[in-house]
Parts: structure tokens; sequence; C-alpha cells
């Protein structure tokens, strides 16, 4: 199944990213979650949750967030793979990071 991803940072500042099956064979859902757990560490973003468990679509939105605008305008390989895991971690053809709005949908 093709998948469409699109991170948006407020209106005319969206990036569409489509994923192929090929780019999310082999990547399972567990992979693409510690990828998204790396980068969480890695960008030192802060838990949504005051209790402190940190859901994938927090990952998600808080990577997208703290990777910053930057890295989804040039397209670079970051972002690709952003995209690639947010698509395999949700499993669904079409999904829309709204930073701003900090919803997944």
């Amino acid at each position: 199944m093709p998948y469409q991803v699109i991170v948006s940072f407020g209106a005319d500042r969206e990036y569409e990213f489509a994923v192929h099956d090929a780019d999310v064979a082999g990547l399972t859902k567990d992979q693409a979650r510690a990828w998204l757990a790396q980068e969480f560490d890695v960008l030192e973003c802060t838990p949504s949750n005051p209790m402190g468990k940190v859901l994938v679509l927090d990952m998600i939105l808080n990577v997208a967030k703290y990777g910053g605008e930057s890295r989804f305008q040039q397209a670079a390989d970051w972002a690709k793979q952003f995209a690639r895991v947010t698509a395999a971690a949700l499993d669904r053809p079409a999904i829309r990071v709204d930073v701003k709005g900090f919803v997944v949908g």
C-alpha cells in the first residue's frame, strides 16, 4: 500500500512525502518506534504526558517539532526517514502530522 505523509507547520508550510511499499518493506512497527524514540532523545524532546509515558503519536509530533521545519523543507534523508518510520508505525495510507495544531490525522 502506498503512503502519503504530510508534515504541516502552518498554512502554506506543508511538506509531502510519498512512501512506497519498498520503502517500508522489512521495517517493523517496533523498529519504527525505536527510531522515533532515539530521535526523541537526541533532539531532547519534552514529553507531552506529565506521567512520563510517551505514546507513538507524541513521539511523531515532538520529533517533527524539535527536528524543525528546515529538515522537511530540504526533504533530506532525515525527513524521508521520518516519513518512512511514521508510515510504518501508523500503517495508514494518508497521514497528516500537524505540528502547529499538535495533532496527527
